[in-house]
């Protein structure tokens, strides 16, 4: 063989050699980028429905302190429901883009909070009724079945956390 052709085949083989791990290469960012592209689309839907959790919460907690009361205030517990339920629906806006952005078992404990919120909601919606009506004789069992649901749903909300955290790969 002849040392330019010796040469030639070199060249050939040495191109084909970095030509493929340019390939592999291009693949590996390109899968990494998809990655990270997509546990950021999961933070921000996360975060958006923690957002949503919150503002929601702290209206429940204006309408739940008001009908706690020994006089409330019911034109005022109207108006926090109102609001509380505006923001119930944007916690739900939330909820469906971490269904489609999350894994299933993300999707499962958002939907134990959900359960968890409209347990809740059941109880303030039964507190305000009876509040109207001017039915004080279940106020402390309701009172307390509220504070029991509460804590259900901080847990709820607690275990969705750690879920999302597990998702975008935050484990520590």
């Amino acid at each position: 063989m002849d040392s330019g052709l010796a040469a030639l085949l070199g060249a050939a083989v040495g191109s084909a050699t970095t030509l493929g791990a340019a390939i592999v290469n291009g693949r590996a960012q390109a899968r990494s980028q998809h990655s990270h592209l997509n546990r950021q689309h999961r933070r921000d839907a996360y975060a958006g429905y923690l957002s949503a959790l919150h503002d929601r919460d702290i209206a429940m907690d204006t309408v739940l302190d008001a009908l706690r009361s020994d006089r409330p205030d019911l034109p005022g517990i109207d108006e926090s429901t109102g609001r509380f339920i505006t923001l119930a629906r944007e916690v739900h806006r939330a909820c469906e883009i971490v269904i489609l952005e999350g894994p299933a078992s993300v999707a499962e404990v958002a939907d134990r909070v959900t359960h968890a919120s409209s347990e809740l909601s059941h109880v303030m919606r039964r507190m305000a009724e009876r509040a109207h009506a001017g039915d004080t004789t279940h106020k402390a069992e309701d009172t307390a079945l509220a504070a029991e649901r509460e804590r259900i749903l901080y847990k709820a909300v607690k275990d969705f956390r750690l879920a999302a955290r597990g998702a975008i790969g935050r484990t520590d």
